[in-house]
């Protein structure tokens, strides 16, 4: 799959590391600008599929780069502001951004627009692997679960668990199906094995800060 570059205009230091370092988790390749005068010459050296651009920047503001970007190039643009009028919201959809976020914002939010974005711009399949519940992403590419900036491995089997109970959120679950999701010709699957999954599983979740992730209906299975 094509590593996606994402041009980061921020001047708030601390934000463009935070938003670089959540980005690179995603697999992403991040450009972030130092030099808020040469913006357009890094933009047309970089040749980003995507830019994420402050507004109240040095020299010029976000407006005015959208625009100039704009003029040469249908890239998507999403403007990250703590400006949230509607005036500014307006101004930045006319001048040619695809979409407006106004901090403080989620990272999972983020993501969930860039991948949306991303996918209608260039028919991008990345969101096809990426499962949300509640704050929590599951990569199911990558065997990567991920929630509040922390991310874990998982075994294929904490995968295959973890992404079927996501795919049926608010159902239960039967232990004969979670089973069935597990057996491959090569590996017996009992009820023994299905406990230990889960077990092992819900301790993973609880490491990344999230308590009684995985509710159990007694003789039934299992449900989020």
């Amino acid at each position: 799959m094509e590593t996606k570059t994402i041009l980061l205009i921020e001047d708030e230091i601390d934000l463009a590391n935070e938003i670089e370092l959540t980005l690179n988790k995603w697999g992403f390749n991040i450009c972030k600008i130092d030099e808020f005068d040469k913006i357009l010459s890094e933009f047309l050296e970089k040749k980003p599929q995507l830019v994420l651009l402050d507004i109240n920047l040095p020299f010029y503001d976000g407006f005015y780069w959208c625009k100039k970007i704009r003029g040469m190039s249908k890239v998507p643009i999403i403007f990250l502001s703590s400006r949230n009028s509607n005036m500014d919201m307006i101004m930045g959809i006319n001048d040619g951004a695809d979409d407006y976020i106004t901090k403080p914002f989620s990272t999972d939010i983020l993501i969930t627009k860039i991948n949306a974005l991303l996918r209608r711009s260039y028919d991008y399949s990345i969101s096809s692997n990426i499962l949300f519940y509640d704050g929590l992403a599951l990569d199911t590419e990558k065997g990567i679960v991920t929630y509040n900036e922390k991310s874990l491995e998982l075994t294929k089997n904490d995968m295959k668990i973890l992404s079927t109970l996501i795919k049926n959120k608010g159902k239960i679950v039967s232990r004969e199906n979670l089973m069935m999701s597990l057996w491959n010709e090569n590996e017996f699957v009992n009820e023994n094995t299905l406990t230990v999954s889960i077990n092992r599983l819900r301790n993973k979740i609880l490491e990344l800060g999230l308590k009684d992730f995985i509710k159990t209906k007694k003789g039934i299975g299992y449900i989020i």
